[in-house]
């Protein structure tokens, strides 16, 4: 029986490096910009929890001309309204297929999937990251994903996984967050 190889993963610095070229960074929801839970009130009311220092690096990530869109096989009233907060233009939701949703948007945005990140959490989310030039799995995420990214974080999804990406981005084009405070 031969031993099993460990998958050989992006440095933090090699991330950083790969976000030169990146122009659209996609984001999954549950399990990446969330914990991965879901509270639902008896009357169907639902709430999220999400992760603030994320969003305000989302903000931070906007205001440098980096797009963001978020990819999301769930409806959300929730999810809706946060995106709306943040300023995302680019709320995809209620397509179990991603790759269905955010090849489009790259098409009418002009960017090839090789300048495109993605960043996910669960085996739903391979068929993307395989089609990006730059995939992400948070630390949390399902083993099946991690074998096929680019990338681990640190951070588990909703807890600073997408603020510690953002991150990466600015540090590889040479930015400073500070420089897109109000």
């Amino acid at each position: 029986m031969s031993p099993i190889k460990k998958k050989k993963y992006l440095t933090g610095k090699e991330l950083a490096e790969r976000f030169k070229t990146i122009k659209l960074l996609a984001l999954d929801v549950d399990g990446v910009l969330t914990d991965d839970h879901i509270y639902f009130g008896p009357d169907g009311f639902e709430m999220k929890k999400f992760n603030i220092s994320d969003g305000f690096f989302i903000v931070l990530a906007i205001r440098s001309g980096l797009e963001i869109a978020i990819v999301s096989g769930r409806p959300s009233k929730a999810t809706t309204t946060r995106m709306k907060d943040l300023g995302i233009k680019y709320v995809l939701q209620e397509m179990k297929d991603k790759r269905k949703q955010l090849l489009p948007l790259l098409d009418q945005l002009k960017i090839d999937p090789s300048h495109a990140a993605f960043v996910g959490n669960e085996i739903l989310d391979i068929g993307l990251a395989r089609e990006v030039g730059l995939s992400i799995a948070v630390g949390d995420a399902s083993q099946e994903l991690k074998e096929v990214v680019d990338y681990v974080t640190k951070a588990k999804g909703g807890a600073g996984a997408v603020r510690e990406v953002i991150r990466a981005y600015f540090d590889g084009n040479g930015l400073d967050p500070v420089s897109y405070l109000i």
